[in-house]
């Protein structure tokens, strides 16, 4: 039975989904719940990219006891030195090194040659080895780039110190077929490969990346690179939660086994929708809302009948529990940070006092507290808390005309509190016209979004809003409250918030 390894880059290749933008905190509490889903590598960022990236990776190496932790670098010596200072506290660092061998971007991207390639690839590779004792080698576009050339670049990384070899499909362009035979090609051909790891990083243009994923593993492909819920820039990456259910559903064809914890899936797939603002379809296979629905009438005497009728995955398996019982005011401490447990939450002891401080509020206005309801309360203390700036009063008013009129006061980080009003065609855009005013910006609501926690009159609105700045960079935020037009406000203000107050990322070309 062979080992596969699960690379997690939900944290680098998930946070380009325009309008994704995790912050330290959320980083880490996404890391320390990949931890505890048996993730074998989790990639923090780019250190070199910005400050801001660097102190997240370096804040998640230090938190991450169980696992490796590994940084993206270009074939550049000041990005690896940048990746070794940054995973310096890590228990298992990795370092992911990568440089185009396809034609188009040895040509219009880097402007580099063959040859330049190679000897850059043999030069940093070498490099690196001397910090890291793994490092794995990405020969960008691999898909696309001639067979010959390509393994020729994969045996120079290898010859210079590569211990594990991912092959990307940078734009989703193969498919099962191909890529398997690719890997066959490279066992074939690569010379003394036995102790090196080959690794697969998907991506969904034509709908294909979990299927590639397989494809790879079936063809001696003994690491998986995706993310959950496969967000990702364009259509997204490998569905980690598709490829390893897969693996463990049909062992008998894969013969595969794999260190991920199957039933934190739900845990690790709420708190990512929950963060990145990212519904999850209720189509999604494994654990989308409709996984273990079932409509037909023939389907569902089967089911009650036996569930193995037409389920080939228990709802148990990943996490779903549909017993789950509500908690309510009655309900104790001790009970509360169980059920917080339970939900993949690692609380501090304030975070604790905090969180059940709101949770007496909201079971006072609410009959019962269900798991939705304590996921939106830990996310809005989560935001909260650490936002720059806090909405303190909010007031809408009929003004003349079918015009409604918007008062809004925030406080700043330092205390300071500002007001202004402002008009608009409807209570929403009055109230973000005034906080515009307020931030003195000029962005642009590119989507919003609202939903009902759970059911019945007593539900919390969650709002979610995207929004674009003068530069064309997304930000998402999310509001919570029993009031829809607060819950709009503080979403609003929160990705307004992060739009002034984050530093903008170098711009550097990444493994896609």
């Amino acid at each position: 039975m062979k080992k596969i390894q699960f690379f997690d880059t939900t944290l680098r290749d998930g946070e380009q989904t325009p309008g994704v933008n995790f912050d330290v905190k959320e980083k880490i509490q996404i890391a320390l719940q990949l931890e505890k889903l048996g993730i074998d590598v989790i990639e923090a960022g780019f250190p070199i990219s910005s400050p801001g990236d660097f102190e997240c990776v370096k804040a998640i190496a230090k938190a991450i006891k169980h696992c490796s932790v590994t940084g993206l670098a270009r074939c550049v010596e000041a990005d690896i030195d940048r990746a070794e200072e940054a995973l310096k506290d890590a228990v298992s660092p990795q370092i992911h090194i990568f440089l185009a061998t396809s034609d188009v971007h040895m040509e219009y991207k880097l402007k580099m040659s063959r040859a330049e390639v190679l000897a850059s690839i043999k030069h940093h590779i070498n490099y690196a080895r001397q910090k890291f004792e793994v490092v794995q080698f990405s020969p960008e576009d691999a898909t696309r780039s001639d067979r010959a050339f390509l393994i020729e670049a994969v045996q120079t990384a290898i010859d210079a110190g590569a211990t594990v070899i991912n092959i990307p499909d940078t734009v989703g362009y193969t498919n099962p077929t191909e890529f398997g035979q690719l890997f066959q090609d490279l066992r074939r051909e690569i010379k003394q490969f036995d102790d090196i790891i080959f690794a697969s990083h998907c991506h969904d243009d034509l709908g294909m990346a979990t299927a590639n994923a397989l494809a790879a593993i079936e063809n001696g492909a003994r690491r998986v690179e995706g993310t959950i819920n496969g967000i990702g820039e364009r259509a997204g990456n490998t569905a980690l939660e598709e490829v390893a259910v897969a693996l463990h559903i049909r062992k008998d064809f894969y013969q595969a086994e794999t260190n991920i914890v199957l039933n934190q899936f739900k845990n690790s797939s709420d708190l990512i929708s929950r963060l990145s603002g990212m519904p999850v379809p209720r189509n999604k296979a494994v654990i989308g809302g409709n996984a273990y629905a079932h409509e037909s009438g023939i389907h569902q005497d089967g089911v009650l009948k036996n569930p193995d009728t037409y389920e080939i995955i228990t709802p148990a398996l990943v996490g779903v529990d549909k017993n789950s019982l509500p908690l309510g005011k009655l309900s104790g401490k001790h009970a509360f940070n169980t059920r917080m447990e339970e939900m993949g939450y690692t609380l501090s002891e304030q975070e604790q006092k905090d969180a059940f401080k709101r949770f007496k509020q909201l079971a006072d206005a609410k009959k019962d507290v269900t798991e939705e309801d304590l996921h939106a309360l830990i996310l809005g203390q989560s935001s909260e808390s650490h936002d720059a700036f806090e909405l303190k009063h909010l007031q809408v008013q009929y003004v003349t005309g079918g015009v409604q009129g918007a008062i809004v006061r925030i406080e700043e980080r330092d205390g300071a509190l500002i007001e202004d009003a402002a008009t608009g065609s409807g209570s929403i855009e009055a109230i973000y016209n005034t906080i515009n005013r307020l931030m003195k910006q000029d962005i642009e609501l590119t989507d919003y979004r609202i939903q009902a926690i759970t059911a019945g009159q007593d539900a919390q609105a969650e709002v979610h809003v995207i929004i674009k700045d003068d530069n064309g960079t997304e930000f998402h935020g999310i509001g919570i409250d029993f009031d829809v037009l607060t819950a709009s406000a503080k979403a609003y203000l929160q990705a307004s918030g992060k739009s002034k107050t984050t530093s903008k990322q170098a711009d550097f070309e990444e493994v896609k």
